[in-house]
């Protein structure tokens, strides 16, 4: 009988110590939050949030082919290189899919600024990638199309 009870005991103090397993519903909220929070972060060219949410193995993969790791995206923050006027996900354009511990966020991005002084104007579709992690939902890649053609008037 003391036997059960300590088995029960130390079962239940296991179970409260564990974390709470999300829903897939609670985690596509999650990693939506996540995705616009790093989208408002490149608006700022806010390295240290977007340095948060980035796995140390992050790339990002441009529609003409050019790959761009981690640090040479957190250095081109830092650098003001590029300043937004527009860096924002179209209403309604995006979706999250999970599956397990992953998850892929899709929408259509409006970008607008200057680049070195030149400015620039563009929407284009993006896939990001993220991961569940013991420290939680991780950036783990980053897919970008071409550029769009301009729309129909």
């Amino acid at each position: 009988m003391k036997t059960r009870l300590a088995t029960a005991a130390f079962a239940a103090a296991l179970a409260s110590a564990a974390p709470a397993l999300a829903t897939p519903e609670e985690d596509r909220r999650t990693v939506s939050a996540l995705d616009v929070e790093y989208q408002a972060a490149v608006n700022r060219n806010d390295a240290a949030t977007m340095g948060r949410i980035l796995d140390d193995n992050f790339v990002l993969v441009l529609g003409n082919g050019t790959i761009i790791p981690r640090e040479q995206l957190l250095d081109g923050a830092r650098s003001g290189r590029i300043v937004y006027e527009q860096q924002d996900e179209e209403p309604g354009s995006q979706a999250v899919r999970i599956w397990g511990d992953t998850a892929v966020v899709t929408a259509l991005l409006w970008l607008r600024g200057t680049n070195e002084g030149t400015a620039f104007e563009r929407r284009l579709w993006f896939s990001d990638t993220y991961v569940r992690t013991p420290g939680g939902w991780r950036y783990v890649l980053g897919q970008a199309s071409l550029p769009l053609p301009p729309p129909a008037n």
